[in-house]
């Protein structure tokens, strides 16, 4: 299959790791996400954390935040992949569900990710996600 073809098919994937994580559960997301740096996230806090294993380190404490019981999905306003690269841009809409609060929180973020080519695998490189 076409390393072009199958982007719009691990963006399903992508999706469902991103749903797992607002229920926090990390392991989707390391699946996918990069273990070479290079790496970041600028995150919606307005952090910026670079290299693979920081990235993946912050994603994994980040998830502990999350209870189940979370909604998530992406409205992806554009994408394209050249095979080697590819991306998406879009809102992502959250209503979450956080660990030692009652009420679930609405999120909306707007996110724009870049992913690589890595021993045939798509693998998130970049993240950078605000309100």
């Amino acid at each position: 299959m076409s390393t072009s073809l199958d982007f719009p098919h691990f963006l399903q994937r992508r999706e469902e790791a991103s749903t797992a994580f607002v229920n926090g559960d990390y392991r989707p997301l390391q699946e996918i996400s990069t273990p070479t740096s290079p790496a970041t996230i600028f995150g919606p806090k307005g952090d910026c954390v670079q290299g693979a294993e920081e990235v993946n380190k912050a994603n994994e404490q980040g998830s502990h935040a999350f209870a189940e019981g979370s909604e998530n999905a992406f409205d992806i306003m554009h994408k394209a992949s050249d095979g080697v690269l590819a991306y998406w841009v879009g809102i992502q809409r959250s209503n979450v569900a956080m660990k030692g609060k009652s009420e679930k929180t609405e999120m909306n973020l707007r996110v724009t990710e870049i992913f690589r080519r890595e021993d045939g695998e798509w693998k998130l490189i970049h993240r950078h996600a605000d309100k």
